[in-house]
């Protein structure tokens, strides 16, 4: 089994609220709600999450909407498959699951498989999570590749608040992986696809061994869910001890 992929935390406290039970009953399908809560950042930092709004070689770059799929190649094979926890044998090709079998070999077929290494990224497509970005087939983003090419270099030139945040995720945090794919001149217009959120890096936190990543998305956003009636929220959040806890 290939190692399991990290566990990313947000760099903000979350909190949960309610919702009012008539706007869950009407509205929770829109909003892909399970409960009558939502899980929303609050303006007060995660402790130990300082560096991604202090430290100078922190960036951002877009979290792509997909399912996360490892893979294993040796001597230019593909030996080993894995969707987060679930091992999949990638020469099994009746079943199911051939579509990620699929989107691995497109990308192969592009260059981005590194041969000898175990590789992780994300798996995107018509069967998807509702193929966000209109892909006619699947398609295997390795996450080395997306540090790459999907860094907002406008990250760097703001101020890093939760306000801040908060405007350029709500109006302009544009997919730069659907841009790419749908215009590869900058020039030319084209529609334009908001992107699921960011994942913050720091690889010099990483080779000194520390946290080094950290993710927040849109709907991690009070904003996010507008139309539905959320109860007791504020930016500020509840001043509760028990809601200082690390989770994503």
């Amino acid at each position: 089994m290939l190692t399991d992929f990290p566990k990313l935390h947000c760099p903000f406290i979350r909190q949960t609220f309610l919702v009012d039970s008539a706007d869950f009953k009407g509205k929770s399908r829109a909003f892909g709600l399970r409960a009558p809560e939502v899980y929303l950042v609050v303006d007060r930092v995660n402790p130990g999450y300082e560096w991604v709004f202090q430290d100078p070689d922190t960036f951002a770059v877009e979290k792509l909407n997909g399912t996360n799929v490892k893979i294993l190649v040796e001597k230019g094979r593909l030996v080993e498959m894995q969707n987060r926890k679930n091992v999949l044998d990638p020469r099994q090709i009746l079943d199911g699951r051939t579509f990620i079998l699929e989107g691995v070999l497109n990308s192969a077929a592009k260059g981005w498989v590194r041969p000898d290494c175990e590789q992780a990224g994300e798996l995107l497509g018509p069967k998807v999570n509702g193929n966000p970005y209109g892909l006619d087939r699947h398609e295997w983003y390795p996450f080395d590749k997306a540090l790459e090419s999907l860094r907002y270099k406008s990250f760097e030139q703001h101020e890093r608040t939760f306000d801040n945040w908060s405007v350029w995720f709500k109006d302009f945090l544009f997919s730069r992986y659907h841009q790419k794919k749908q215009r590869p001149d900058p020039s030319a217009e084209g529609e334009r696809v908001f992107a699921e959120g960011v994942v913050f890096y720091n690889l010099k936190r990483r080779n000194d061994g520390k946290d080094w990543r950290a993710k927040l998305r849109r709907d991690m956003f009070a904003w996010f869910y507008e139309g539905l009636a959320i109860q007791g929220y504020t930016p500020k959040g509840r001043d509760e001890a028990e809601d200082q806890d690390k989770f994503d």
